[in-house]
């Protein structure tokens, strides 16, 4: 078992995923790392300058994930990619025997905590991080979305594939090796410079319009679909587009007013703007579904030109701040 001493019951997620959270979900690799990070007593706020960069790309937004290289940098994790040459369980039982971790699609079918979605409904992809494991017993913990969850019995057999008959047709899912026997606590104040170094690449990254703006005049367009598509079909779009969008903002402003408390008042200011949006598309992803539900019209214009405005003033007082000389010693990112 990598983590022994965890125990779903107990577990207490990282505030990312409190009540209070405009986005208690945000999508499963984000989240996933959320917690897998706070349960390495190491500190994920500093891994999000990368949700800045988050765009709107025609059909959806921007699946925000966290660079793998940051990782490495920020904390010494080493991720790659697992070959899957044999059947996962038999990978599961070396890496995670030698205190490794397994990052993996999963058919969120066989997964208890998504009860009242997916659970023994239907079969939808999503990535859990393999934790601890008992082949005898049949039960696994793993990390999912917003916390630390087990499973066993037919569950395990299910996410597994034991006893399945040989099927040609099925491909291996991709999985992901994590290795943290090289994991770096590093000072808070060390922590935050180098996260950020990573604020200033990823708003130099941001998109080159206002991704609010391409976003309504699409939205206009799509959204007699969505109502001839029903709610299904809605559900599937407003992941995609608006949970991402506002989920990547909630995260950016997170970031900024963990920053402001190394003595960087004004990016604490600067996340007000994204806090804003987090906030709107919340409005709409509800709005939006009470349209397409009864055919009732709205113009979702003014709540996205909200948006788009807090967007271009969240990003103008983002680059004053950034041009202010760095504070205190800055450490090299290797």
């Amino acid at each position: 078992m990598v983590f022994p001493g965890l125990d779903p019951q107990h577990y207490q997620r990282h505030p990312l995923h409190g009540d209070d959270a405009a986005w208690a979900e945000k999508n499963c690799y984000g989240d996933l790392w959320i917690e897998l990070l706070h349960a390495l007593r190491l500190e994920p706020l500093a891994s999000l300058p990368y949700t800045l960069a988050a765009d709107f790309e025609g059909d959806q937004w921007t699946f925000f994930k966290p660079p793998l290289d940051e990782l490495r940098d920020l904390y010494g994790i080493d991720v790659q990619e697992l070959t899957v040459w044999r059947p996962l369980l038999e990978h599961a039982v070396e890496h995670l025997g030698a205190g490794k971790l397994i990052s993996t699609e999963a058919d969120a079918f066989w997964l208890p905590d998504t009860a009242g979605t997916d659970y023994r409904r239907q079969h939808t992809k999503t990535t859990i991080a393999l934790a601890n494991l008992d082949v005898h017993e049949q039960w696994l913990g793993y990390f999912h979305n917003a916390g630390y969850f087990e499973l066993a019995g037919e569950d395990f057999r299910g996410l597994f594939r034991v006893d399945a008959p040989d099927d040609p047709a099925f491909l291996p899912l991709f999985a992901e090796l994590v290795r943290i026997d090289r994991v770096v606590r590093r000072p808070p104040d060390e922590l935050a410079a180098r996260s950020l170094q990573l604020l200033r690449k990823h708003f130099e990254w941001r998109p080159a319009s206002n991704p609010f703006e391409r976003f309504a005049a699409r939205l206009a367009d799509d959204l007699p679909a969505l109502r001839e598509g029903g709610l299904e079909r809605y559900h599937a779009w407003a992941f995609a587009s608006i949970r991402q969008a506002g989920a990547a903002f909630e995260l950016a402003a997170a970031c900024l007013r963990w920053q402001g408390g190394f003595g960087r008042a004004r990016l604490a200011e600067a996340a007000q703007s994204f806090d804003a949006i987090a906030q709107g598309n919340k409005t709409l992803i509800l709005k939006a579904a009470r349209f397409v539900s009864t055919g009732r019209p709205f113009d979702a214009n003014p709540l996205i030109r909200e948006m788009a405005q807090a967007w271009d003033r969240g990003m103008e007082e983002l680059q004053h701040a950034l041009e202010q000389p760095a504070e205190g010693r800055v450490p090299p990112v290797s």
